[in-house]
Formats: structure tokens, C-alpha cells, sequence
């Protein structure tokens, strides 16, 4: 993998990202793009992959495919893994592991095939240098992703980003339910908000949605202050064209004259909230309000709501009232908006009470949830109540 060199790169996300990543690989200048199920693949060289990890905001992961090949057995599967020059990566000090995702019939089980591999990896440095490296599945300096399709055609890949690019390094503390920071990106950036007005969240917990939607309206590069990289570790590793690239990206930031602003009721998720925005240097950029959103005065500039409220997931959680009085807040106080609100409880999003013009599924984590969009016209064109029977298709 030379400088120029071109070659295949793999993005990894999340359901109903993938218009979203598209459109960020096209704003960095990446051409090529072709669009799979809950991936992206785009061709590159060292520096777009640097500056892809550096400025994506929903992927989770950069594959590197350095090898493709179909397979009989275990066996075999074992001999072609061997048979890559594994030395020319990385170094027989490092620790590396397998990641695998496995739909092949050959195999029973995931792990025997990720197993197969770490052996085949281990056995080419014993037969070479009389030692193995060693495995470490936390905290490896190489990530190997394995896949084999049902068709027994194998992918090795290497893992660019090491741990995955939701993890920032601006999370210091969690609030109960976070919601990560690849989909609150993906939230604001299926928003259409245009930077140009103000940005509100009414649960904005321990800030996730807040901290994203500022790195958006500066221009900040969401992974400018991670201490790691997975490619950091490789042997072709270029700190000079990376720490360009990085120099790069802090040239890029602009003003932003509207305000962000965060509501919150309970003062110990503020606490986080400030300690998440501290950890991000945007402390100052953000206003936060301890107050019930239906205490809270809205902006006399319009703008845009993102919110992630509570899901009533947990035992004794009601959230049928929460949802009514967010719709009976919206009407009574934001003429003009445009209100987003994901939740996994489609029962009680009924209850908001207004007719969603859009409604988007993603999913939170496990949970299957919707996206919906409200808009708030003034005067005869604000929006009529629903029914609770009143289902919109998604």
C-alpha cells in the first residue's frame, strides 16, 4: 500500500445511514461510491483513508481488504490465511485479533473460523521467526476483519480505525440511555438543518445530540481529538502525511453565529452534559438550561429540535404523558419549526398528537425505532391532530 496507491476501502454503518455516509464521502471529495446494506465501499489511498477516519461522522469502521478468495474447507481456509505476508503488516511484538463475521455452511460456528485464522496468522511468524505473536481481543494494536459469504468467498481485511469512530474521545460520562455518536450525526445530518439557525434539544441528557450538531455548525472534524487510529499501528504507517492531514482539518473549522442550546431537568445528566462538552473543548459554544422543556422559552429565531427522549424501556417507566405534552409543547410554542423525535415506542409516539411528515427507521442499538419529523407552520397551515388509531406507514 503505497502513498498513490489506490485500493478498495469498506465503511461500515448503521441501518439507514448509508444515503447520509454517501453524501459526507462525496463532500470530502471522494468519487467511486457504491452503496450496500449497512456499508459503503469507496476507493482511496493512504491519505483518504486517513482523512476518511478523520471526518466521517456516521461510519463506525474502515475496512482495508488485502485479500480475496473462495474456500473448500478449514483447511484450506487455514493454508490461504498462512500464505499472506502477515511480517510485512505488522511486527511479531504486536498482539493483534479477529473480528468475523461468518454465513459460510462449512462452518458451525463464527469463532472456529476466526480460531482457523489466528492460528494460520500465528503459525507464518512461528515458522519464520521461531515465535507468535501474541492476541489480545481488547485492546489489540491489529484488527483483522474475517467474512465469508454463503458462497464460501472470504474477505481478510484490515481494521483502519481500531476502535469504532462512534468512540470520539470526548465521552467522559454516560447518562443511563446515551445514544451514540455515529446516529445522533446521523439524526442532524437527516435533518436538512442548514447550519444557519439555531439547534435545540429538549432531553438533551448527557449531550451527545448537542456536542455532534457543534462539530457540524464549526466544521469540526469528529475525530480530530482521538489519541488512536488502528492504522497508527500498521508498518507503512505515514505520520507526516497523517499529522498533514490532521493540520488539514483544523484549517477547515468555521464560525457559527446561532445558538445550541440543551434542556435538561435533571441537574446530575447537566453534570455529564458539561463534562462531555468540556472533554470536546465546546463548553462555551453550547447553552445549557436545567428546566422541564415545557418551562423552557423558546428562541425568538427559529430553528430546528432534535431530541432522543426516554423509550419507557425501563421497568415503571409511563411515557404516554411525556410524548402528549411534547406534541402540546411544539403547538403552543414552536410556530415555525421543525421538530425530530426518535423513540422505539410507536405506541407512544401516537401520543405526540401531531401527523409526522416524515418517519425514518433506524435503529438505536437493538432497538428498531422511527425517526419522525414535525413541522410546525404558522397560522392556518400548522399541523392537525391524529387519533392514537391513526397509523402512518413507514
Amino acid at each position: 500500500m503505497q502513498q498513490n496507491q489506490s485500493f478498495k476501502i469498506i465503511a461500515k454503518t448503521s441501518f439507514g445511514l448509508e444515503d447520509v455516509l454517501v453524501e459526507e464521502l462525496s463532500s470530502i471529495g471522494i468519487k467511486d461510491i457504491e452503496k450496500g446494506n449497512r456499508v459503503v465501499t469507496f476507493e482511496g489511498d493512504k491519505a483518504i483513508l486517513y482523512k476518511a477516519n478523520i471526518w466521517l461522522r456516521t461510519a463506525n469502521r474502515l475496512l482495508v481488504p488485502i485479500r480475496q478468495f473462495n474456500i473448500k474447507n478449514d483447511d484450506d481456509l487455514y493454508q490461504k490465511v498462512k500464505n499472506i505476508a502477515w511480517e510485512d503488516i505488522f511486527d511479531i511484538n504486536q498482539t493483534f485479533a479477529i473480528d468475523s463475521t461468518v454465513f459460510s455452511p462449512l462452518f458451525n460456528h463464527t469463532k472456529y473460523a476466526a480460531f482457523k485464522t489466528k492460528d494460520a496468522i500465528a503459525d507464518r511468524f512461528r515458522d519464520k521467526f521461531d515465535k507468535r505473536p501474541d492476541v489480545d481481543t481488547d485492546f489489540p494494536h491489529i484488527r483483522i476483519n474475517l467474512h465469508i459469504d454463503a458462497e464460501n468467498n472470504c474477505t481478510i481485511s484490515l481494521d483502519s480505525s481500531g476502535d469504532p469512530l462512534f468512540k470520539r474521545g470526548y465521552r467522559d460520562s454516560r447518562s443511563i440511555a446515551p445514544i451514540k455518536e455515529d446516529l445522533a450525526a446521523g439524526l442532524i445530518l437527516l435533518s436538512d438543518w442548514d447550519k444557519k439557525s439555531n439547534f435545540l434539544d429538549l432531553f438533551c441528557g448527557s449531550g451527545t445530540l448537542l456536542i455532534e450538531a457543534a462539530m457540524i455548525a464549526y466544521n469540526i472534524a469528529p475525530n480530530l481529538i482521538r489519541k488512536e487510529f488502528g492504522f497508527f499501528n500498521w508498518k507503512n504507517f505515514d505520520k507526516a502525511l497523517f499529522d498533514e492531514i490532521k493540520e488539514d482539518a483544523l484549517d477547515e473549522q468555521i464560525d457559527f453565529d446561532k445558538k445550541i442550546i440543551g434542556i435538561d431537568n435533571d441537574g446530575r445528566v447537566l453534570g455529564m452534559c458539561r463534562a462531555n462538552l468540556q472533554a470536546a473543548d465546546l463548553l462555551e459554544r453550547v447553552e445549557l438550561h436545567k428546566k422541564d422543556f415545557q418551562d423552557f422559552e423558546a428562541p425568538q429565531y427559529k430553528g430546528v429540535i432534535i431530541s432522543n427522549p426516554p423509550y419507557g424501556e425501563r421497568i415503571g417507566e409511563n411515557v404516554d404523558e411525556l410524548y402528549k405534552a411534547f406534541g402540546d409543547n411544539l403547538k403552543s410554542q414552536y410556530d415555525g419549526w421543525n421538530a425530530w423525535f426518535i423513540s422505539s415506542n410507536m405506541e407512544a409516539l401516537k401520543k405526540v398528537g401531531l401527523r409526522p411528515s416524515r418517519k425514518i427507521k433506524l435503529f438505536n442499538g437493538s432497538l428498531e425505532c422511527r425517526l419522525m419529523k414535525y413541522e410546525m407552520y404558522r397560522g392556518t397551515k400548522k399541523l392537525h391532530k391524529i387519533n392514537p388509531e391513526d397509523t402512518t406507514s413507514s
